[in-house]
């Protein structure tokens, strides 16, 4: 590992973004920040899918990264969501967020305009090339449509130093085998779907970027650390009991589903900026149930 850039091992939060009356809830953001330091969180993950960032302004975006940095006051990490489908304003975004004092940028693949293999290299690239922090590319081929490719991120891992990480959606443990084997040994692969989490771990991942955790913070730490102080059976046992809940966090599309936990427990006013809306009552149940039914 690069000890000029820190680790990523351990449990993450993509951090929802709470809304009340249209406003984003500072105060509510602050105490969200709060209770994942207190469970032991290593990293704080705003403005990515969770946190609603397609319909976030670029000055909400920013403030929601300044407020982090300032909350999370290095008691853990911040991973700043930069990216978009235009190269200049990821740029733009990531030089800022790097100036407000994010520890890492979570920069998304290009998504709509479908660049080529070349396109999404030079694209990191510029980005990686523009700023000091590490940048951690993301790939959720099921939101964008292409997928960064095995031969594209051994490229990046090899010509781009700040290049130190990825948060891969792939579902796919032979595709992390093949980013293992085609990557450095120290290169670091992050889970981005808490279900694949341990699953992850067992072949080469060294955490994940949770949004299991909003809710259940203390929980998913735990599952990570049992994983890596040798307990694999309880590590399994507690994957088995929480797997129903990562399930159903997608029963409708990412966040709906764990705001609509997190209102239930009177952690956050249940609020979605269109096109997003609640859970129809069907979903609703099921999630609700199921909640209970695993216990937490």
């Amino acid at each position: 590992m690069n000890k000029k850039y820190p680790s990523f091992a351990g449990a993450h939060t993509a951090i929802v973004t709470p809304f009340h009356n249209g406003q984003i809830d500072e105060a509510t953001f602050v105490k969200l920040i709060e209770k994942q330091i207190s469970a032991g969180i290593h990293g704080i993950v705003p403005i990515g899918t969770t946190g609603e960032s397609p319909t976030l302004t670029h000055s909400e975006q920013l403030h929601v990264i300044e407020l982090s940095v300032k909350t999370a006051a290095k008691r853990a990490l911040v991973i700043a969501g930069t990216g978009s489908n235009s190269t200049a304003k990821t740029i733009e975004m990531t030089q800022k967020a790097e100036q407000l004092g994010a520890d890492a940028a979570l920069v998304v693949v290009p998504y709509y305009n479908k660049p080529s293999p070349e396109g999404r290299y030079q694209h990191f690239k510029a980005v990686a090339d523009a700023v000091k922090i590490p940048i951690i590319p993301y790939d959720p081929p099921g939101r964008c449509g292409i997928e960064l490719s095995v031969p594209v991120a051994a490229r990046l891992a090899a010509n781009c130093p700040n290049i130190v990480a990825i948060k891969d959606c792939c579902g796919s443990i032979e595709h992390v085998s093949e980013l293992k084997a085609a990557l450095p040994h120290d290169f670091q692969i992050l889970s981005g779907d808490d279900i694949w989490t341990l699953p992850f771990l067992k072949v080469g991942g060294i955490g994940i970027i949770s949004v299991a955790s909003n809710f259940i913070p203390a929980e998913i730490v735990k599952l990570v650390a049992l994983f890596q102080s040798g307990h694999l059976r309880e590590a399994e046992e507690m994957h088995q009991r929480l797997a129903p809940f990562f399930r159903d966090l997608f029963i409708e599309c990412n966040p709906v589903p764990i705001k609509t936990a997190m209102a239930a427990r009177g952690m956050i006013i249940e609020e979605f900026r269109l096109p997003l809306v609640g859970l129809i009552p069907e979903h609703r149940k099921i999630l609700l149930d199921t909640i209970n039914s695993v216990g937490i």
